[in-house]
């Protein structure tokens, strides 16, 4: 009865940390014109350390070489993540990038599934694919749709190098000091696309905002969820952010979908909750020991 009554809760925060990354997201989109992608991929990394930093004061002391090279490589893909999700959101609308994104996991979820189901998801993931496109690829910028498709590889990546990271090292840790090594690598190419426009207080003020609301409030709030969710639970929640996206860009930006659009962004939704379940399954059947 307990353990019910705190998945009720743990869900909601969920959603408030869904929807507190796609209200960071928006606020990042009316930075471009200011700071273009890159200065705010940056601004957002370069927060996300320090207020990670302040948090877990990781010790860097007493961690080998193996340990190092995960970190390291987990900074390499949160930089690459951020950076090519907001290249792609400088392109298309926040509904349609967040859905591209979300079939990077959802071909993790997909691959790990047994049996005849895996095809299932994929075939409706593809259909979701296909309805986005149906909806207007001519009004969806090809650069932009090719930078999606990067940051799902990017995301998929993600996910693996924060397991590894999170064996290797304690509590946020480990995350503290890859998000530090993801800013000093956004750190030049964030300042050649802002250049001076980042000396401005109320540029600095926003960027700590996108940091916030993108970075720290959801890792707290999922981290948090997690000690009550089952992963399979938490998993299928990540998977409303296509929706969560939708409804932060229509309302903060004035980004209109189509209802192709809508139908597709559902189905891919769909397949990511199916994919989670099938995966679910199949861990529930293996035998422990």
């Amino acid at each position: 009865m307990t353990t019910r009554f705190g998945q009720g809760p743990a869900a909601a925060l969920v959603l408030v940390g869904l929807a507190c990354q796609e209200v960071g997201a928006s606020f990042a989109v009316m930075l471009f014109p200011d700071t273009g992608p890159l200065g705010i991929v940056m601004l957002r990394l370069v927060f996300s350390a320090l207020l990670l930093l302040a948090i877990a004061r990781p010790k860097p002391r007493g961690h080998g070489a193996r340990a190092w090279r995960s970190v390291i490589g987990f900074g390499v893909v949160l930089a690459s993540m951020n950076g090519l999700f907001y290249l792609a959101l400088a392109r298309l609308p926040l509904g349609v990038t967040v859905t591209i994104e979300v079939l990077g996991p959802l071909t993790l979820s997909i691959i790990t599934a047994v049996g005849i189901a895996r095809w299932l998801w994929a075939g409706l993931a593809l259909a979701g694919v296909v309805a986005l496109g149906a909806g207007g690829w001519d009004r969806l910028d090809p650069l932009g749709v090719l930078f999606a498709l990067a940051a799902a590889v990017s995301w998929a990546l993600y996910i693996l190098a924060s397991a590894r990271v999170g064996r290797e090292f304690p509590r946020l840790d480990g995350l503290a000091l890859a998000m530090t090594v993801g800013a000093v690598l956004a750190l030049p190419l964030g300042i050649l696309d802002a250049g001076a426009v980042l000396l401005r207080p109320e540029i600095l003020a926003l960027g700590a905002a996108v940091a916030l609301l993108s970075s720290t409030i959801p890792y707290a709030l999922e981290l948090i969820a997690l000690r009550r969710l089952p992963a399979s639970a938490f998993a299928i929640m990540m998977s409303l952010g296509p929706a969560t996206a939708s409804i932060a860009g229509f309302l903060l930006l004035g980004q209109r979908l189509s209802w192709l659009e809508i139908c597709g962004i559902a189905l891919v939704i769909v397949a990511s909750i199916g994919a989670v379940l099938a995966t679910s399954r199949r861990a529930a059947a293996q035998p422990v020991g």
